[in-house]
């Protein structure tokens, strides 16, 4: 009898990535292993790009939070990233098309698609870069925009909450600011006020939901980085409760007035993270804060797997440079099974490390050459 092998049991594989004017390059074409694929080159020579063209097909945002004009190539006005996967063997072809001035265009096998949420769940990605390390030490905005990116891959619900409580938001923002001039609308702001509690508790009742499954995996996850020295535990943040967050916005009119601008609401939620009740974020030490980090984006990885039952797709952009050797071990343990699209400036890591490496190529200037 035959044992499969790890990665012939996954169901959702990247096979290929073509690019059009994307960054610094004109034209690209790459074949993905389902294993582990590397990346490597000298710095500012357009791996990144490429990791964050896979990026931009799955989940239509950079994971550096650019404008589609800051992506598309110098002097073009137009870029394109074609992306074929197959799911249970199923071939899917992803086409985005980026415009300077104008919406996206996606497009899946062949046919537009009018609404994002409709290329929410055929391919999850797990994007890992340095910066990330910094994760719990950054500001909020950092920490929303990670628990955003990945509920909206796993939860279409919440991606029609967000950009209809962003909308909303945006709404009331611009009459608040209009106030000044036209004081006699105060009065419809009722209207938004409910609508902003609406979908806004729809989206604290999903994240509420979110940090719980994190924190099912986070503990022994950390327990294992730290040695069992430490405990960790996420701790949900928010601006205002599920149930008092009508009360508050209508008590925070009057400071919404002057400042122009919707002070309550999840656009201002945050997550703490505690170690033996320490909220680290304050009183952590760096190494506390970048294991803590690291902890969080195994439990993604892990989270992903058993909610869609599935591998997702990890992009790890230069971290094992930011990482010791006994967390990089840890790293690369946990993705034996997954595919992998890995960049570095050297393959010295994974040599030392005897890691299999399934296919690698070699980025010069905006040109990609495989190598084995």
């Amino acid at each position: 009898m035959s044992i499969a092998h790890p990665k012939d049991r996954q169901n959702m594989i990247i096979e290929s990535v073509e690019l059009k004017n994307y960054r610094n390059y004109h034209t690209l074409h790459m074949q993905f292993s389902s294993g582990t694929n590397i990346l490597y080159g000298n710095n500012a020579q357009g791996k990144t790009n490429i990791l964050e063209a896979v990026y931009v097909c799955c989940t239509t945002k950079s994971h550096r939070g650019s404008k589609d004009r800051e992506i598309i190539h110098f002097h073009e006005d137009e870029s394109h990233i074609k992306l074929n996967l197959k799911k249970n063997q199923v071939p899917y072809r992803i086409d985005m098309h980026l415009k300077k001035n104008k919406t996206k265009g996606i497009a899946i096998n062949g046919i537009p698609i009018k609404k994002v949420s409709e290329l929410f769940g055929i391919v999850n990605v797990v994007f890992f870069s340095p910066e990330d390390l910094n994760l719990i030490k950054n500001g909020p905005s950092e920490r929303r925009k990670f628990i955003d990116m990945e509920l909206c891959q796993l939860d279409k619900y919440y991606v029609h909450s967000l950009v209809s409580y962003n909308r909303i938001l945006m709404q009331r923002n611009r009459l608040l600011r209009d106030l000044v001039f036209k004081p006699e609308y105060e009065e419809t702001l009722d209207v938004w006020d409910i609508q902003l509690a609406q979908y806004g508790k729809e989206i604290i009742h999903c994240r509420e939901i979110f940090i719980a499954q994190l924190n099912d995996l986070i503990g022994k996850i950390h327990g294992k980085l730290s040695g069992n020295k430490e405990s960790l535990k996420i701790i949900y943040d928010p601006c205002a409760s599920y149930e008092n967050l009508e009360e508050e916005i209508k008590k925070s009119r009057f400071s919404d007035m002057r400042q122009k601008t919707s002070l309550v609401g999840p656009h201002r939620d945050d997550i703490a993270f505690y170690m033996d009740d320490i909220d680290i974020r304050k009183f952590g030490s760096q190494g506390q804060q970048r294991t803590a980090a690291l902890s969080l984006k195994l439990a993604e990885i892990q989270l992903v797997k058993k909610l869609v039952k599935d591998d997702p797709i990890l992009l790890l952009d230069d971290v094992l440079s930011e990482l010791d050797g006994e967390r990089q071990n840890h790293l690369l343990s946990a993705i034996h099974s997954i595919q992998t699209m890995i960049t570095c400036t050297g393959l010295e890591d994974f040599i030392n490390n005897r890691f299999p490496i399934d296919r690698i190529f070699k980025v010069v200037d905006g040109t990609v050459e495989q190598e084995n």
